[in-house]
């Protein structure tokens, strides 16, 4: 009976807390159907108004207007207008955003123009050892292509990795196995005071906690829209290019779009001023609009606002996990710590691949990573706390067995 009244009481806490969520009512803003959907910091879900926005740019910006759509609809300063919309979710004054191409184009991007930047004289890359591959395959490509040495560390061995011969330094806010939360101010004073230019991937933090980008002197940063920010399968990334290196900025990849003089169609080449230097080519208009209608259920939401209920949904998993999960089962590899701690749980279990698989039967959706990391999403603006309460408790039934 003991179990049955903290299950009961633990429920009611659930709601209660649901009831006093500030955010509650952005839930209505998205898509969403029964099942508990914890996979947000891979795929976030789709705001309610974006099919009727994707709709109008088919049917009539491109349908009826055709090309006159470039201007009367506004799709040639989408990039940068976009980018303003982003500024604000990851603490950046307007006109310092470009939206555009993928996440990895923007990390070569970012990373060719830190060495360019840094001078000759600096010959090391240093690298997020636990990177998401992709910025990792980018890096060392980028080292190859300048002619530098690649060396990859641990964030927390960045300090003392530093030097003289440090050009630029690529590292992730929040590592996207673990969910561990790294110190960028930290980081980035440190590599500031050897002269080296900081990159930041913020994949997995845009949307779901201050990121700070001007506040904290970042020099350059990436990351992509269709997670946290909710803009939709492949939608484009964004590069924050600071406004006091933008007349600085040379970019590997320049394109009539980053031209000063786009349709002058001259052989030689003069880049635009400011953040437009980031652009290539043609937009990715379909997408680009899609995300730009996703980016209306930030109105009159605060990233604070977000993060204060990022931390307490987290909190509540972590501890209904340990409530209904037996002891022993799992691990979890996410700090516990709130200043260490991005918006997601990762729990480390034996056959988690098959756990998921089943979890997902049930109506709970997170994801797997190999070999053996269950990843828990929480997505503020969609997850409440009785979702939190049911995926711990439908874990908590599917490891059961496995537990004896």
């Amino acid at each position: 009976m003991s179990d049955l009244v903290a299950r009961a009481e633990k429920i009611a806490r659930a709601e209660k807390l649901d009831a006093a969520d500030e955010l509650a009512h952005q839930r209505e803003r998205f898509v969403l159907d029964d099942v508990v959907y914890l996979d947000g910091n891979s795929l976030g879900a789709l705001p309610a108004n974006v099919p009727g926005r994707v709709e109008d740019v088919v049917r009539r910006q491109w349908g009826e207007l055709r090309i006159r759509s470039w201007d009367e609809s506004g799709w040639w300063t989408a990039p940068e207008r976009i980018g303003d919309r982003i500024a604000p979710l990851v603490g950046a004054a307007p006109g310092q955003i470009v939206v555009g191409d993928s996440t990895s184009v923007n990390v070569f991007k970012a990373l060719v123009a830190a060495v360019r930047m840094a001078g000759e004289d600096r010959d090391e890359i240093l690298v997020d050892a636990t990177t998401f591959p992709t910025d990792g395959y980018i890096a060392e490509s980028a080292a190859r292509l300048t002619g530098r040495t690649l060396r990859p560390v641990t964030p927390a061995e960045v300090p003392g990795a530093l030097s003289g011969r440090t050009a630029a330094v690529l590292l992730n806010h929040v590592d996207y196995r673990t969910g561990r939360l790294h110190d960028l101010p930290s980081l980035t004073s440190a590599i500031h005071a050897v002269g080296a230019i900081a990159v930041w991937d913020l994949c997995h933090s845009a949307g779901a906690l201050p990121v700070g980008l001007d506040e904290h002197g970042v020099d350059l940063a990436v990351g992509c829209t269709y997670k946290y920010l909710n803009g939709g399968p492949g939608s484009p990334a964004y590069l924050y290019v600071r406004s006091t290196l933008q007349d600085r900025f040379d970019s590997p990849l320049p394109g009539w779009n980053s031209h000063a003089d786009p349709f002058g169609m001259r052989t030689d080449y003069a880049p635009a001023p400011g953040a437009l230097r980031g652009r290539v080519g043609t937009p990715d208009i379909l997408s680009m609009l899609a995300l730009e209608a996703a980016l209306e259920v930030w109105d009159e939401v605060s990233v604070q606002a977000v993060r204060a209920k990022s931390l307490a949904l987290t909190d509540f998993f972590l501890e209904c996990v340990a409530s209904y999960v037996p002891q022993g089962v799992v691990e979890s590899l996410t700090p516990s710590a709130h200043e260490e701690r991005g918006s997601q749980v990762a729990l480390r279990c034996g056959n988690a691949g098959d756990v998921m698989k089943r979890l997902i039967e049930r109506g709970v959706v997170g994801d797997f990573r190999h070999p053996d990391v269950l990843r828990f999403g929480f997505t503020p603006l969609y997850v409440g706390f009785g979702d939190v309460e049911r995926a711990a408790r439908v874990l908590g039934e599917v490891l059961g067995p496995l537990s004896r």
